[in-house]
């Protein structure tokens, strides 16, 4: 079993870098969304540049984990969900100026704004978590 705490400092290095980068500052993202500044714009583009040559390299070498078994890469399923969960996820962060990663860094830095974004946060994941069984049920895909 993986400890928790192995992932601590890694986390807190990634923090430093996005505040390094100016990735937590408010007016960043509200300049994103109104599409007068791209930086960050571009870096999720090259993220997404690079998440996908990495996933095309793991699946042309068969690559293994750190542990020796082989990694396997599934492929999730569009659905309406999906829509209605990535509306959701744009809204909140266009309201609130952070995405999961950046609220933390935001945390970090002592910005109080944060911690409404984080407990909301908080709060979706205990709805969701409280919603799955009946959502399930009624046959909503969910994975």
């Amino acid at each position: 079993m993986r400890k928790p705490y192995m992932f601590l400092f890694p986390g807190m290095i990634f923090g430093f870098l996005l505040s390094r980068a100016g990735f937590s500052d408010y007016d960043l993202f509200m300049d994103m969304f109104l599409f007068t500044n791209l930086k960050l714009v571009w870096t999720m583009f090259t993220a997404i540049g690079v998440a996908m040559l990495s996933m095309y390299l793991i699946r042309k070498f068969r690559a293994r984990s750190l542990t020796g078994e082989p990694v396997r890469i599934k492929i999730k399923s569009l659905h309406r969900g999906t829509l209605a969960g990535g509306l959701i996820f744009g809204v909140g962060w266009g309201m609130s100026g952070a995405c999961p990663g950046t609220v933390l860094a935001q945390l970090g830095e002592g910005k109080i704004p944060a911690a409404f974004t984080f407990s909301g946060i908080v709060f979706g994941i205990y709805l969701f978590a409280i919603l799955y069984p009946r959502l399930k049920k009624l046959g909503v895909p969910l994975e």
